[in-house]
């Protein structure tokens, strides 16, 4: 089997692949006018998807991530994750999600094949959830994160968005609820995206006070997985759940990147804040397809940069993080 490495040295065993751009929700800092099709859209189909996944495992991908925009709005889904779960090489299915659809849903995405579960969360308080997404479906995500507890996943990880003034005193209330909860929270810093520079500069805030907290209380941090997302996972003895820190302008942090992504439409994209796509769709409309596509998959990594340009302020393609799954 060949293996993903670029010319930084860097492996890839982990692929986002965005099931559609559609969102339900309006957030404040990726959609906070909703989602505007542009047309109407035509997202990778399930036999695409199927190819798109087994080429990625020819070149030695283990870990693929399901995302959206919302992912759950595709009535196939269960089809989907069952596809993926089916493909020689992947042993881990991820899902990103809002989570409003969860109590209804979740047990069928695990009767399918689904392995891991992100429920984004941005705050713990129905109220001020309510102001961030637009959406007063606080009771329903929660519950729906207590029902996916309870069904065996390897691993189950809350996503919130630091806001500076919006959510940021919130570490006690989350605190309490680690306590007794096998749950992984990942704090994420907000990033600037090419429709939301208002909003970051109202309300970004870096996360290493974050990090320096958490070490200033005893908590540790612990080794990352090859094939791990980009958080820095802190634990400590107290707590059964975990925190995990993503802080994509801290330094050195695009050294350790180990994920590729393709779009709800197939294209490539070899960076969230890249200047350019790759589209793959073509060679996913026949299976006599798969060493041509597995060839050009390869080609392309060799066009990966070193890093972001996030700290000069280039955001590059990505209008909103629901474009892409961010």
């Amino acid at each position: 089997m060949q293996t993903l490495v670029d010319h930084h040295g860097r492996s890839f065993p982990y692929l986002r692949l965005s099931l559609t751009e559609a969102c339900n929700y309006r957030c404040a800092y990726c959609l906070p006018d909703g989602y505007q099709a542009n047309g109407r859209p035509v997202f990778l189909v399930l036999e695409e998807i199927r190819r798109l996944v087994r080429g990625f495992a020819a070149l030695g991908m283990s870990k693929i991530r399901l995302t959206g925009g919302e992912p759950s709005l595709r009535k196939d889904l269960p089809a989907i994750i069952a596809a993926v779960a089916a493909v020689p090489g992947i042993r881990r299915i991820a899902l990103t999600t809002n989570g409003c659809r969860l109590p209804r849903l979740v047990r069928g995405w695990r009767e399918a094949g689904l392995t891991a579960l992100n429920v984004s969360l941005d705050s713990l308080d129905a109220a001020r959830y309510l102001d961030i997404t637009g959406h007063d479906r606080f009771a329903e995500v929660t519950e729906g994160i207590e029902q996916a507890l309870a069904l065996g996943f390897e691993a189950v990880k809350i996503n919130a968005v630091l806001l500076r003034g919006r959510n940021d005193d919130e570490l006690p209330a989350w605190l309490d609820y680690l306590r007794e909860r096998d749950v992984a929270l990942r704090f994420i810093e907000l990033m600037q995206t090419g429709e939301n520079r208002e909003f970051f500069e109202r309300h970004h805030l870096r996360a290493e006070g974050l990090q320096r907290q958490l070490l200033a209380d005893g908590w540790v941090l612990r080794p990352r997985a090859a094939d791990a997302g980009p958080a820095l996972e802190y634990a400590h003895p107290d707590y059964r759940g975990r925190i995990g820190v993503i802080a994509p302008y801290a330094r050195d942090f695009c050294a350790g990147c180990n994920r590729l992504r393709v779009t709800a439409r197939g294209d490539l994209r070899l960076c969230l804040f890249g200047n350019f796509g790759i589209s793959l769709r073509p060679l996913l409309q026949s299976d006599d397809d798969h060493d041509a596509l597995v060839a050009h998959i390869a080609t392309q990594l060799g066009l990966k940069a070193a890093g972001h340009g996030l700290h000069q302020g280039l955001t590059g393609i990505t209008p909103h993080l629901a474009s892409i799954g961010g």
